[in-house]
């Protein structure tokens, strides 16, 4: 069942690539210059042999476009000056999953405190969202670069706007536990930044950190968290997509993204009722991509900016995964058309749009054009129709509920 994830220098002579016993592909990243420009999937039969010919042929079908933009940029464009990037806190909001908190932590401490430099290059901050154990605190305790706070109020968005209040940098990074930031992390950031000075918010590009079951292989072919490998820069129009910026999936994904700490406190934080665990697990970062947009500030997209996501393993937690993500479009969908009335138009169309492209879903994997299971499909639908149905004023009334019992 795996795909073997494997990296490729397309500017050193390729390989042979010999698949594994009991493997059933293989997944490609392609880094040029070690810049990560491609990622491709192709199922290959266990023991099989794809020749660096091959290789070189898939790669061109795939990137060859893109191989052929950066070798112009290159040419055409100095290297931007990053030196002067402010000062940067990084904020990971975990709860009881310290195996996964480990790996992450230890791929981050490698960026932050790099060998040829002599000072931390940012603050690592972790906060622990309403531990059963002190076993996060006793992790942390152990990394003299790390520092550890609490929010004792269950829900992500709790954790966020603890974190906001706590970080002492100017820019706040957010990864979830169970990611491993890539070695291009950090530099990635500080060329968004660089190039984009007026940016208010930094999403970017979240590839795979395995791919052993069938769960996290269908996923990734259905897209991922995936958007892409061009630089994106959002801001208050765009053109092509007419119900711009409602759908605010398109700007990336909350478990890599980061903020000017001043306009998020301007904003008033994270929305509290959204992404508050277990009841309504998602919406959130929908809704400050939104509110960033709508605050009139650019919001970029950077590729070099990667981190990879550990995928549900199981099927159930994958069918789970989708019906949360209709709860949680839907819920931000109705805050934003109570919260927003200019933009109410937009929102109704949205929600139409989505509920057609369900059932545009359901059709395609009919006629066996999409490999998503029709379960899943449904379970989105539902979640969809939940969240349409009062989960936002239901869980404002938990919020409230949690609040004056930690009051």
């Amino acid at each position: 069942m795996p795909y073997t994830i494997t990296e490729i220098e397309v500017t050193q002579p390729l390989p042979n690539l010999a698949i594994p016993e009991a493997d059933t592909g293989i997944a490609l990243i392609l880094r040029r210059k070690d810049k990560p420009i491609g990622f491709l999937m192709k199922a290959l039969p266990e023991k099989s042999v794809l020749a660096s010919e091959d290789l070189a042929q898939l790669i061109a079908q795939e990137i060859g476009a893109k191989l052929l933009e950066e070798s112009i940029r290159e040419e055409l464009i100095s290297p931007i000056e990053t030196n002067n990037f402010p000062s940067l806190t990084v904020a990971i909001c975990t709860k009881d999953r310290t195996d996964n908190l480990t790996r992450c932590l230890g791929s981050l401490l490698k960026l932050q405190m790099p060998v040829s430099e002599g000072l931390p290059q940012f603050e690592i901050l972790v906060v622990d969202n309403a531990p059963s154990d002190e076993q996060t605190k006793e992790l942390v305790a152990a990394l003299p670069s790390a520092r550890y706070v609490r929010e004792p109020k269950p829900g992500l968005d709790f954790a966020r706007n603890h974190a906001l209040q706590e970080a002492t940098g100017e820019f706040l990074a957010f990864l979830d536990d169970d990611v491993v930031v890539d070695r291009k992390w950090l530099d990635g950031l500080r060329e968004a930044q660089a190039e984009n000075p007026g940016a208010a918010a930094f999403t970017g590009l979240v590839l795979p950190y395995e791919l052993l079951t069938e769960a996290q292989i269908l996923f990734e072919l259905r897209g991922g968290f995936r958007r892409g490998f061009e630089k994106i820069r959002y801001g208050k129009i765009l053109p092509a997509n007419p119900l711009y910026p409602c759908g605010s999936g398109i700007f990336g994904a909350g478990c890599n993204m980061a903020f000017r700490r001043d306009v998020l406190l301007q904003l008033g934080g994270f929305d509290d009722a959204l992404d508050t665990g277990a009841p309504l697990p998602g919406g959130g970062d929908l809704d400050i991509f939104y509110r960033v947009i709508r605050a009139g500030y650019p919001l970029v997209y950077e590729p070099q900016y990667v981190v990879y996501h550990q995928h549900r393993r199981e099927i159930e937690k994958l069918r789970r995964q989708y019906w949360t993500w209709g709860l949680g479009f839907m819920a931000f969908a109705v805050k934003s058309y109570q919260s927003d009335p200019p933009q109410r138009s937009q929102f109704f169309r949205l929600i139409i749009w989505w509920f057609k492209y369900q059932l545009w879903q359901i059709k395609e994997r009919i006629k066996g054009r999409n490999p998503l299971p029709i379960g899943m499909i449904f379970a989105e639908l539902w979640g969809g129709i939940v969240g349409l149905l009062g989960e936002y004023p239901r869980s404002l009334k938990r919020i409230e509920q949690i609040r004056r019992q930690f009051s």
